[in-house]
């Protein structure tokens, strides 16, 4: 978490093309995620796709200032290295707001999958980067239900994430 708090900062600069908004990422997982849940099931409580959909829909129009973030940053996309002490791997960018760069952190399992280990993430981050918690707290959730599926499978522990984040 050391490293993740010093790494942030210094990949969150402005930018802009050609790197895609994080509004259209967002209004892609609200388009496609009651159909999945449907298709699926309804694997999961709909009060929970609810939640995430109205965090989308209440979030992207109004986001701060958009810089680089990283929607797939977590511990295994952190090398040490030698011209810097830690680099990242494998960026998946997108133009965005800073609190939904925290999102793949706060959900990383990783770092350890309990309810407290979530929250813990969630408020260590949003405290020592100054970022609004509640605008934090409802990215990770949107981001880790789109995220919570292979294929048509829904992924448990990222349900389960999606479900301690909705309380956080």
């Amino acid at each position: 978490m050391d490293v993740l708090v010093g790494l942030l900062p210094r990949l969150w600069i402005p930018a802009g093309e050609p790197f895609r908004p994080l509004a259209d990422e967002a209004e892609w997982w609200a388009s496609y995620l009651p159909e999945k849940w449907e298709r699926a099931g309804q694997p999961f409580e709909q009060e929970l796709l609810e939640a995430a959909l109205e965090a989308v829909s209440e979030l992207v129009p109004t986001q701060g200032e958009a810089v680089l973030v990283n929607q797939d940053l977590h511990a295994d996309n952190i090398l040490r290295a030698e011209r810097e002490p830690w680099l990242v791997i494998d960026p998946k960018p997108l133009l965005g707001e800073r609190e939904f760069g925290l999102a793949p952190v706060i959900r990383a399992h990783e770092l350890g999958h309990s309810e407290q280990d979530v929250r813990h993430r969630l408020d260590r981050l949003t405290t020592e980067l100054g970022l609004e918690r509640e605008r934090a707290r409802r990215w990770a959730l949107a981001q880790t239900l789109a995220w919570a599926w292979e294929n048509d499978e829904v992924l448990p522990l990222h349900v389960e994430t999606a479900r301690w984040l909705a309380s956080a």
